[in-house]
């Protein structure tokens, strides 16, 4: 285990462990960088990674967005003082940006999953472990390479979505509960509603997106896999509609999103 940083004199922050995934990096002054990570017994919090833009630093590679890290944290996990904690050890569990840096359209499809994760955490420090295990399985996913980049990242969105209590309705009415498949979907109602529900400008889907948006939410890639690109594209767009209409903010990089089919 690698240590870049020597505590000061008087040094009294508690020392903890965790692991977490890497969501985003910042520059900080010459060397440093503040790492946003989403831990799996913490929560989203905020650290600093001091020198690590030195070329002579030992753990700079490890703290790399979309990285799964064990690492040692100085500072309260309870949140008593300074909100940025330092990081003071890190080991790499599984680095998944690296095995996806040249492939544009994984790669955006990894930010836009980071970019989620960090939205749907708005309380730092609050766990969140089904969101830790969502996001690290489609990074995970997304560097396996065994399905398209899009279909990971939309059923990433919608079992996220599930866990913030938003999933949208496709096997039943989202109003009154009836259950079906039915042929209208309003973002504003909750997803799919029957004739009787269906308000003024609703989306008219076709058959096989409300099956992909199931099978997404239920991972049966069996049929997610051998969906057709009119149907990914429509389901992505009713995804992404339904993301942000409860974010009430847009998403910045999903409209950088590229969809071209991988594998």
């Amino acid at each position: 285990m690698q240590n870049d940083g020597v505590p000061a004199a008087g040094y009294r922050r508690q020392l903890y462990r965790d692991d977490a995934v890497v969501l985003r990096v910042q520059k900080l002054g010459e060397s440093d960088r503040i790492i946003t990570l989403l831990t799996r017994r913490h929560g989203r919090l905020r650290a600093v990674a001091r020198g690590v833009r030195r070329t002579t630093s030992r753990f700079g590679a490890r703290l790399e967005p979309f990285g799964h890290i064990d690492l040692q944290l100085a500072g309260s996990p309870e949140g008593v003082g300074s909100a940025l904690h330092s990081v003071s050890q890190v080991e790499a569990v599984a680095l998944y940006g690296k095995q996806f840096l040249g492939d544009y359209p994984r790669y955006t499809a990894a930010s836009a999953i980071a970019e989620t994760a960090e939205r749907l955490t708005p309380v730092e420090r609050e766990p969140s472990l089904r969101l830790f295990q969502l996001t690290l399985g489609a990074l995970k996913a997304l560097a396996a390479g065994e399905h398209a980049g899009s279909l990971v990242l939309d059923a990433y969105l919608l079992r996220a979505m599930a866990t913030a209590g938003w999933a949208p309705a496709v096997a039943e009415c989202a109003v009154c509960g009836t259950p079906g498949r039915h042929a209208a979907f309003s973002v504003p109602a909750g997803g799919a509603v029957c004739p009787d529900c269906r308000p003024p400008g609703a989306a008219h889907p076709s058959p096989a997106t409300l099956g992909l948006m199931a099978a997404l939410t239920a991972g049966d890639w069996q049929v997610a896999d051998a969906s057709e690109s009119p149907v990914r594209r429509e389901c992505s767009g009713l995804v992404a509609a339904h993301l942000q209409w409860h974010m009430e903010r847009a998403l910045r990089s999903l409209p950088l999103v590229d969809r071209r089919e991988n594998p």
